[in-house]
């Protein structure tokens, strides 16, 4: 069984959590500008990385807050639980490399992308 660690909380089982999907995916700055296929991308497209992945959380049957997480998928060890609209302890605010992922500044929005593969990482917010 997982056991994940609530920042109100503190450690908890996981049946009182429900998954949020990947954390940091920022919502497009002019979404009426985006075509179908960019659209659906946004709603639809997610990482599947094998290793550390920034997800999102809520603790449904505790404090109901959201907060994310940054997780091995291949070993379920959780490295880092931080509050939505922070950054991962000990990470630079500018762009960091975990395990071929890049973790962007923290908005509580912006991407955990594969640079790799993804474009979305080459522009830095200001």
């Amino acid at each position: 069984m997982l056991l994940i660690e609530c920042p109100n909380c503190g450690t908890r089982d996981e049946t009182e959590f429900h998954y949020g999907g990947q954390a940091h995916v920022a919502y497009p700055e002019s979404p009426d500008a985006l075509t179908d296929r960019e659209w659906a991308e946004y709603l639809f497209y997610r990482d599947n990385t094998r290793g550390v992945f920034a997800e999102r959380w809520v603790h449904s049957t505790g404090c109901r807050q959201w907060f994310n997480t940054l997780r091995d998928t291949v070993s379920y060890d959780i490295s880092a639980v931080y509050r939505m609209g922070e950054r991962p302890g000990g990470l630079d605010p500018v762009y960091t490399v975990i395990d071929g992922g890049v973790a962007a500044p923290d908005s509580g929005t912006d991407s955990l992308t594969d640079s790799r593969t993804d474009s979305r990482t080459t522009q830095q917010e200001g």
